[in-house]
């Protein structure tokens, strides 16, 4: 298990952390920072200048998630990372990848009130450049604090000593009051995978986009194709699970999209479907069932651009240009064959 502590820089998390390995039986400190200080060595400057934190590399994300499933294979038990984390998207990433390996996480968030933690900061005994940092970051934490406060176990820590709060973690992550990520456990592929999506319009022609909460950026319903299922009916499956709605027929191919396998994914192919028109009414009986999701909407072609990952985007583009022209289309990465 993974007990995450969250909250701005200042919030007392490491101190925590130290206090909270006292008191929890089999636990260890893990400081995903000591990464990022790796990559500063290892990446060329010229990559590291593209950048603003260590946090938007994408192997940074990767390594924390490796790197805690290697710690816990090595010595078991509880491990508590304490680490700011503020965008909702790399949460998705770095939890839907636990998930994935079956580490369950508990996501505990130190929400000193901002005057308290600016006093904190100033008192830090940091360098003055360090100091500048944590104060620059506060918009964004607040700005954050709307996921994070409905994501983790919230604790006021401001009037509390560091031993007092490991005390309050430990009995919040003993009597599950802290409780475990709802989020969905996905396998990681060992092998290219089969995926289907499938596509819904509403009366505009707009196309419905879902927000998954194991992985960054948007999506379209659908899922990978299990064992021995039809690509299409895996769609509908997908459909009927996701937005409990029933399509009362076999929606048809529009695109069949090679992915290339990309360290450390396999890749495979990604097909998507028509699945028609829904109607006001139908649009208003969409629910998300499970934890899978954290919304949908209606979206142009020109709104799914800033929502969907660049090659989904493509995929998503050429299927609506089937759609338009009466015949799928075959791609590979994205892109049209002759």
């Amino acid at each position: 298990m993974i007990v995450w502590i969250n909250g701005a820089v200042g919030a007392g998390k490491t101190s925590t952390a130290r206090e909270l390995a006292g008191l929890l039986p089999d636990s260890t400190l893990h400081d995903p920072e000591l990464i990022g200080d790796a990559l500063r060595r290892l990446l060329p400057d010229k990559r590291l200048a593209e950048v603003d934190d260590h946090q938007d590399l994408p192997s940074w994300r990767r390594l924390v998630v490796d790197a805690a499933a290697a710690v816990l294979a090595e010595v078991g038990g509880v491990l508590l990372v304490p680490m700011t984390l503020l965008r909702q998207e790399y949460r998705d990433e770095i939890f839907g990848a636990l998930a994935a390996r079956r580490i369950p996480v508990r996501h505990v968030l130190l929400a000193p009130a901002e005057t308290i933690l600016r006093e904190r900061i100033a008192e830090g005994g940091a360098e003055e450049r360090d100091r500048q940092r944590a104060y620059d970051r506060i918009p964004a934490y607040r700005q954050a604090l709307g996921w994070l406060t409905a994501d983790a176990h919230v604790i006021d820590n401001g009037p509390l000593t560091p031993r007092e709060t490991a005390r309050r973690i430990a009995e919040a992550v003993t009597t599950d009051t802290a409780a475990v990520c709802d989020i969905v456990q996905t396998p990681e592929p060992t092998r290219e995978t089969v995926a289907a999506g499938v596509l819904l319009f509403d009366d505009r022609d707009r196309v419905l986009l879902v927000d998954p909460t194991y992985k960054p950026g948007w999506e379209f319903p659908g899922g990978v194709v299990e064992p021995g299922e039809a690509p299409a009916r895996a769609g509908v499956r997908e459909v009927a699970e996701e937005l409990a709605l029933t399509l009362d027929r076999v929606p048809e191919l529009l695109v069949v999209d090679w992915e290339a396998p990309r360290s450390p994914a396999y890749g495979g192919l990604r097909l998507l479907f028509d699945g028609g028109r829904l109607s006001e009414a139908e649009a208003a009986r969409l629910r998300l069932p499970g934890p899978e999701l954290r919304a949908w909407r209606f979206v142009t072609e020109a709104e799914a651009a800033e929502l969907l990952p660049a090659q989904r985007h493509e995929r998503l583009r050429w299927a609506l240009r089937a759609r338009e022209r009466g015949r799928p289309l075959y791609l590979e990465a994205g892109r049209p064959t002759p």
